[in-house]
């Protein structure tokens, strides 16, 4: 009938027939009626040949309908009319197509194994008609597909992908530009717990990528970089470090435009820098070539990209992260900004300083160096800029906070040894001036109430003083005392060495005040004799050995020079019990006994100094100090105890 209307080109019967098969029979309450008004409609398409597309709306329409009939046969049978229907009009067909696609979209799950055959044989085609046309609206088609792309159905996702695929690689088909509308999409089915569906995925979000990398120009990085920052956080291995993949190579791409993310990049990959495991090792080393990226993109210039609060804020939490490898990344993070971005980091440094602070007790000693770094650099940097961390009620200066804040936390941290702080203070005297150092240490600890803490310090500074390579310039300053400044300098470590007997003889023997040495031997009969005491001595025996103080033995050759100096060392030897250091002493001494006859202790006299600015310092002043310091410590000892004993009770 369909043909013999279409010959005479009889329309008004065709368009009745097409009335009869789909508002009678397709509509049918009996589902054979159905199948018939289907394979009717099939038929009059392929009856109409080349002029199908005159009547694909009325043809279609009824068969979708059909397309989610409770009978599964109905639905095989809309499958095959459609397919047959399609076959004939080609591109006719793209008008419906995204009422087609949603239909079809819902058949490929269908639990019916039939209708799913069918689903397939019509998506393959369709596919073909797609490929082959130079009309399809992928623009009209994409809001479907973004509605679409969060199922959750395995079967309608395998769907979707290999949709997507198909488009891809169709080559005057921009998809690049519909990209971030997908994206997120696209990263949720990355996480389907199915193999098959996840390798499908992984190759299609391969395929965008190496399409982005090749003609990167047209690509919109600001919309897809967010999405990206947040699949990099997944508990999917494979999203994250798909994501992490996907932001490395923007990175590169996108240049400085990546840099108002920093932030959110940073939260997403320092954690997984903390990863050890051998199968988490890719993500770890893409983690780190982002992170060198990133950093590389920050220059002097960067400053209006970036949100350096935000930036610090992320900065700030991992300070605190179990890893160190983590941690060493935050810390490198810290330093690049203080160096590339200095004016814009300073006003958000008072944040970071209390965590940095407490990293100094960290065991890694990569993370303590790198922290007394960024410290030191905050410290110079405050110095010699207008910008200031607002001072505290005192009106401290930032390094004096800092030296302050650094001996409060040597003070308080009971698991951090002497030789972490000998650690720290060695670091911060490479960085920032060890006078300017040793000087506020000195004035800070004059003040110390807690002694006994005094006291350790400050050997802790006078061994360091005494032996490090990194001190020698300060050593040699003191040594000399030939300039006003360094006889300041010197009675103000002599003030607080104090807290320190053995340390202030050992202060005195440096700077070649011999006499002021011998004269507080004398005082040390007053002093309680403990084990550390003697101990300190022993290593100042050590010392006097050394090379450090190869001077002081010259000295001794010397008569008309040496009484103080021998007289000294005969303080030391006379409080040593007879050990090894006892012995060494003893020999050096035989050694110069026979040059002269040890003078009268009670008459022990120093040459003229021959330094001008030395005449100057009043050392029975110090002496008075010392006196008065050492009594200090002897009332502390005894309110210890004694908060001790009551405390016991």
């Amino acid at each position: 009938m369909t043909k013999e209307f279409s010959t005479v080109n009889n329309t008004i019967q065709i368009k009745k027939l097409l009335r009869v098969l789909s508002q009678e029979f397709a509509v049918s309450q009996n589902p054979h009626t159905r199948k018939g008004g289907l394979i009717g409609l099939a038929a009059m398409a392929i009856a109409l040949g080349k002029d199908t597309n005159l009547y694909m709306e009325e043809l279609v329409r009824p068969i979708l309908a059909c397309f989610l009939d409770t009978d599964s046969r109905v639905r095989y049978y809309a499958c095959e009319s459609l397919y047959n229907v399609a076959k004939v009009g080609r591109g006719a067909l793209l008008p419906q197509f995204n009422e087609v696609f949603d239909v079809l979209a819902k058949l490929v799950a269908d639990p019916d194994q039939n209708v799913k055959s069918g689903a397939e044989l019509l998506d393959r085609l369709l596919k073909d008609i797609v490929t082959e046309s130079a009309c399809f609206d992928v623009t009209a088609f994409m809001p479907l597909l973004r509605e679409r792309i969060y199922t959750r159905n395995t079967f309608t996702r395998q769907f979707l992908i290999s949709w997507l695929s198909v488009l891809h690689s169709v080559p005057h088909l921009d998809l690049l530009t519909f990209l971030p509308d997908i994206l997120d999409g696209l990263f949720t089915i990355l996480e389907d717990p199915t193999m098959e569906i996840k390798k499908m995925c992984e190759s299609l979000l391969g395929e965008f990528l190496r399409s982005i990398i090749e003609n990167p120009k047209h690509v919109d990085f600001p919309s897809m970089i967010n999405i990206l920052i947040h699949h990099s956080q997944s508990s999917d291995e494979l999203s994250r470090y798909t994501a992490v993949t996907w932001i490395s190579e923007f990175a590169i791409l996108s240049g400085p435009a990546i840099l108002p993310y920093t932030s959110g990049i940073l939260t997403a990959i320092l954690p997984c820098m903390a990863y050890d495991d051998d199968s988490k090792k890719d993500l770890r080393e893409t983690t780190r070539i982002v992170n060198s990226n990133l950093m590389r993109l920050v220059d002097s210039d960067s400053e209006k990209n970036m949100e350096l609060g935000s930036v610090v804020l992320v900065l700030d939490q991992h300070l605190t992260h179990n890893s160190v490898h983590t941690k060493v990344a935050v810390l490198k993070w810290i330093e690049h900004l203080l160096s590339h971005l200095p004016n814009s980091i300073l006003p958000h440094t008072e944040k970071l300083f209390p965590v940095l602070l407490n990293n100094l007790s960290d065991p890694a000693d990569q993370v303590v160096i790198l922290t007394v770094q960024a410290l030191a650099h905050i410290a110079s940097k405050l110095c010699h800029t207008r910008i200031f961390v607002p001072n505290d009620a005192k009106g401290d200066s930032y390094f004096l906070k800092f030296m302050k804040s650094l001996l409060a936390l040597f003070s308080s941290d009971n698991g951090m040894q002497e030789e972490r702080w000998a650690f720290i203070i060695r670091q911060l005297c490479v960085l920032l001036s060890a006078e300017d150092i040793y000087r506020t240490f000195a004035e800070i600890l004059i003040e110390e109430k807690n002694c006994r803490f005094a006291s350790v310090m400050v050997e802790t500074l006078s061994t360091l003083l005494l032996t490090s390579s990194e001190l020698f310039p300060l050593r040699r300053k003191l040594k000399d005392l030939s300039t006003e400044e360094s006889c300041n300098l010197f009675e103000m470590l002599y003030k607080c060495w104090c807290h320190n007997p053995v340390a202030t003889v050992a202060l005195c023997l440096l700077t070649q005040n011999y006499l002021q040495a011998s004269n507080l031997i004398r005082h040390f009969g007053n002093l309680e004799v403990t084990v550390d005491f003697l101990t300190e001595i022993d290593q100042l025996v050590q010392l006097i050995e050394s090379p450090i103080f190869a001077y002081l033995r010259i000295e001794l050759l010397e008569p008309e020079k040496n009484g103080p100096i021998v007289h000294t060392l005969y303080g030391l030897l006379m409080l040593l019990p007879q050990s090894e250091a006892f012995h060494t002493l003893r020999r050096r001494l035989e050694c110069v006994a026979h040059l002269r006859p040890l003078a009268d202790n009670r008459n022990v006299r120093q040459s003229e100094d021959k330094r001008p600015h030395a005449k100057a310092i009043d050392f029975q002043k110090l002496t008075d100090h010392f006196v008065r310091i050492q009594e200090k410590h002897c009332q502390y000892e005894l309110e210890t105890r004694i908060a001790g004993m009551s405390n016991h009770k």
